[in-house]
């Protein structure tokens, strides 16, 4: 019923439980005031008595006032109690995230990350604002009850003592089974959740294969497992708060039925009779609103199981190395990598990427260009051999230097939602507007910008109001302007029109001169002109030189610039037919 873990994250939130709980006992014994006031005002009217009935309605119209400041006070310490820890534990998330890296979705997806920190931490909302506060209420107000009734009659406020505890007997009865219940709910939904985001990333290419109806199929399957384990969920809850009631409202039954008795007998007055009549119930409302809040909170810690789970995962090693800006030359040396144990994807690989010179990288699909790329950008980690940037390994500099010192240009960069400036500005915040219009020049969408509304133009979601061309021009824009000492292009131009491709050429060749620039590339008339190429098959590197020397050498180099050559020509002649 108690999450050790979970206290242990209270922080500043314990002050507002402490308070929250305090607003309920004090409202519980004014509630109390009143109803004795109301079982005196009673007798006194029976009796045909007025001396005293003043000081009744005051004290019930007293009684009143405070009960509602303290509901009002309930509220206020629920809901910061919930903000508190709410914002603690998605900054431990947000913490973890950072610390482990880009690398995070090697151990966790991102979808199980979105849901947890969402909708997850949402639903400990009620086990911090409620359930919690309800907990140490209902332990104290039954007894706080019996106090106050005992002076009435010691029997009946006894009997009503010893039922309070069936009910939290009836709630670990079915802790177990919820827990497990429970798990299984969060493991199906965040399967759901993963088919629900990949598909939709994904529907243009299903639409284009026509495959919507197959997963659509998948996802109505996935959808049904979580229906029948909601299902599941619900009868549970519902069969225990049944229990629940039954034990409450029997109780409170039994104790109406006690004090009737009593006062038939005389053993009580009036005003006793009335007042264990009308306090019974509170001895189990508490507890029967614990149970109410139970199962919520027990779908909130089944959702904290899989947050302690994504903060526990194992982090890399606190790095310290840093890129040297003034010695930017990287070195691979019989580098090799593997995704899987049994499957190697870079074989002993030897390249050198020169400070202020084009390399290139080029072979066909699945040779293992990229593969390079994101293991200099730290993404892959686990290589084996060296690598080394300037005089220090690539292993041991601080993701934070990578950052900061290698930027990485693909053929789908993010551009986010927001205007053009806040695109720019992430590259560097402080850059003045003047900065922001020279790289716009340099990649000549200035002129295209200056017609729409400069650089307070707004781009919806992944910038889908831009070309494919514009979007790459705006992306290497950013890229200029964070003025890192690397820079790679993972297949930077493709997919864009012939305009753009020349002109992020020419900047790319551009900032080679004193820069270290690598290009990876499929499109061989793209890194022809490069200082340096090395021709990949299979994750081996199987020959490197300058373009002449290679189409001379007349091996896998020269074989994909013919077929390509070849593959232009028939296109042109298509075209001038």
């Amino acid at each position: 019923m108690i999450k050790k873990r979970l206290i242990a994250e209270l922080g500043d939130s314990k002050k507002y439980i402490a308070g929250n709980v305090a607003a309920q006992w004090v409202g519980m014994l004014s509630n109390a005031v009143m109803i004795f006031s109301l079982g005196s005002l009673l007798q006194k009217l029976v009796e045909n008595k007025s001396a005293g009935v003043g000081a009744a309605v005051a004290a019930t119209v007293i009684s009143l006032i405070v009960r509602a400041v303290c509901s009002f006070l309930q509220e206020k310490f629920s809901y910061l109690a919930s903000k508190s820890v709410k914002k603690r534990l998605r900054e431990m998330i947000f913490s973890k995230l950072l610390r482990l890296g880009r690398g995070y979705r090697e151990k966790v997806s991102t979808s199980e990350v979105v849901q947890v920190s969402v909708e997850g931490i949402d639903q400990l909302e009620t086990y911090f604002g409620q359930y919690l506060p309800q907990f140490f209420y209902a332990m104290i107000a039954p007894v706080t009850l019996f106090v106050m009734l005992s002076f009435v009659s010691f029997k009946s406020a006894l009997v009503l003592l010893i039922c309070v505890p069936l009910i939290p007997m009836a709630i670990v009865a079915v802790q177990k089974i919820a827990k497990k219940l429970l798990n299984k709910y969060w493991g199906q939904y965040t399967k759901l959740g993963d088919t629900f985001l990949e598909n939709l990333q994904g529907l243009t290419t299903l639409k284009i294969y026509q495959a919507d109806e197959y997963k659509n199929q998948q996802m109505n399957e996935e959808s049904e497992k979580f229906r029948r384990i909601t299902m599941k969920v619900l009868t549970m809850q519902l069969n225990s708060v049944t229990i629940m009631d039954l034990i409450a409202y029997g109780g409170a039954a039994l104790g109406v039925i006690l004090a009737a008795g009593q006062f038939r007998q005389g053993v009580i007055g009036l005003s006793g009779c009335f007042v264990i009549i009308m306090l019974s119930a509170d001895f189990f409302i508490p507890m029967r609103r614990l149970g109410s809040f139970f199962h919520v909170a027990m779908n909130g810690m089944a959702a904290s199981d899989k947050m302690f789970a994504i903060i526990d995962l194992p982090e890399p090693e606190k790095k310290s190395g840093v890129v040297d800006r003034d010695n930017c030359t990287i070195k691979c040396t019989d580098m090799s990598f593997s995704y899987t144990a049994d499957r190697e994807v870079i074989h002993g690989a030897d390249i050198e990427f020169k400070a202020g010179c084009l390399t290139a990288v080029c072979g066909e699909s699945g040779c293992g260009k990229s593969t390079i790329a994101a293991i200099l950008m730290g993404r892959n980690n686990g290589y084996k051999g060296s690598v080394r940037i300037g005089n220090t390994e690539l292993c041991d500099i601080s993701e934070e230097s990578l950052m900061k010192n290698i930027t990485y240009i693909s053929h789908s960069s993010v551009l986010f939602k927001g205007t053009v400036r806040e695109n720019l500005l992430m590259a560097k915040s402080d850059a003045e507007d003047s900065e922001l219009w020279q790289v716009l020049e340099k990649t000549k969408l200035a002129d295209f910008l200056r017609g729409e509304k400069g650089l307070d133009t707004l781009l919806v979601e992944n910038a889908a109001n831009l070309s494919g061309g514009q979007k790459q021009r705006l992306a290497l824009a950013r890229a200029l302007l964070h003025d890192s000492a690397v820079y790679i292009f993972d297949e930077a131009t493709s997919n864009i029109d012939a305009d753009s491709e020349n002109d992020i050429m020419e900047q790319i060749f551009e900032l080679a001169k004193n820069k270290t620039v690598i290009v990876i590339s499929h499109r061989l008339a793209n890194t022809a002109k490069a200082d340096m190429i090395y021709a990949m098959e299979k994750g081996e590197v199987r020959e490197c030189g300058t373009h002449d020397k290679l189409v001379q050498k007349n091996g896998l180099y020269a074989k994909l610039w013919n077929a390509q050559q070849s593959l232009e020509a028939v296109r042109n002649g298509g075209v001038c037919q």
